[in-house]
């Protein structure tokens, strides 16, 4: 069966070497499932159809089987009756009988041989799709783990390198620029100062003065 070949080819070849090929691992490892579920699907009714032929064969050595014994007490019977003849003709079938069931005995252990083998095969193939289905868990584990690990490695390739950084040092040099502006601005204010401000700071000036000297009339006035 093309089935049993498939089978053996599936776990003859080395996974890796299938995903190497394969655009997708984990849709490719379950599509190789869907595949053997196929193949496993097709078997059990192979062995259905075996099983069926080794139950006819079976039955058939039965009723073979009742029929003769039932002549041979038949036969037995006339002979206590005294009519060998109903007796003679009662054993001429047993014989008819025991024919059919030596060769419908021989067809059953032929069938029975070949749906044990199917059995066994089955399960075979059963137990194979088990062990690759646990190693698929496996093998999309590890693959997923490697997409993060792939995303996080160009991620982090370009992490702090290239743009950000230029950007940050774009950024410094303009938060310096601007500095240097407001001092350049602030400076340009005091060297830009109007006549009206001069007099103002004077006007400020003489007020401190002239409180000052009240004070200082105050103590005079004190030590006299």
């Amino acid at each position: 069966m093309g089935i049993f070949k498939r089978l053996r080819d599936m776990t003859m070849a080395s996974i890796n070497d299938l995903l190497d090929k394969a655009e997708d691992p984990i849709k490719m490892l379950n599509q190789y499932l869907r595949d053997m579920q196929d193949d496993i699907q097709d078997a059990e009714i192979a062995v259905a159809k075996q099983i069926a032929i080794e139950k006819k064969f079976k039955q058939q050595k039965e009723e073979a089987a009742e029929m003769v014994d039932k002549r041979a007490q038949q036969a037995m019977t006339a002979l206590e009756q005294g009519n060998e003849d109903l007796a003679r003709r009662a054993l001429q079938d047993k014989k008819e009988h025991q024919a059919r069931l030596d060769e419908m005995t021989r067809q059953y252990d032929i069938a029975k041989a070949n749906a044990d083998q199917l059995r066994a095969q089955l399960q075979e193939m059963k137990d194979e799709f088990t062990k690759m289905k646990n190693k698929k868990d496996l093998l999309v584990a590890r693959a997923e783990a490697a997409k993060a690990q792939k995303s996080i490695n160009q991620a982090m390739s370009g992490f702090g390198k290239d743009n950000a950084a230029k950007g940050f040092d774009r950024m410094s040099e303009k938060v310096m620029q601007l500095e240097a502006e407001a001092e350049a601005s602030k400076e340009l204010r005091s060297e830009s100062k109007s006549l009206d401000d001069e007099f103002a700071s004077l006007k400020t000036n003489d007020g401190i003065d002239d409180e000052l000297a009240a004070l200082k009339a105050q103590l005079a006035a004190k030590k006299q």
